[in-house]
């Protein structure tokens, strides 16, 4: 099994998620903010101009059993991308161990 942990635009979740629907059986979404090539936004408050280094990003956790994996990473690759910079990540780790809290059984797949 694999972690795979997708960092998009915001603007992009709906649609990923909706795309992910045959490939992952479930998901957990987050927002996050970091930083990257894009180098942050300047904002204006109360006329003086702030240098913002963190954007808004959504965060895709998913559990996969390993043949799903490609189909996933191509369908996110195909969803999320817009061409710009800062469309995101992509990372797959190995998932050793899961469990389920409520019985507290080892999840095999």
């Amino acid at each position: 099994m694999k972690l795979i942990k997708c960092i998009i635009q915001p603007f992009k979740l709906h649609d990923v998620v909706e795309a992910l629907q045959d490939f992952a059986a479930g998901m957990t979404v987050s927002e996050a903010k970091g930083i990257g090539r894009q180098k942050g936004h300047s904002i204006m408050y109360r006329g003086v101009e702030y240098e913002f280094p963190l954007l808004a990003k959504a965060v895709i956790d998913i559990i996969a059993d390993d043949t799903w994996v490609d189909d996933i990473v191509k369908t996110v690759i195909q969803t999320a991308r817009t061409g710009n910079i800062g469309d995101g990540r992509i990372f797959v780790c190995p998932l050793e161990e899961n469990y389920h809290i409520r019985t507290g059984f080892m999840d095999l797949g």
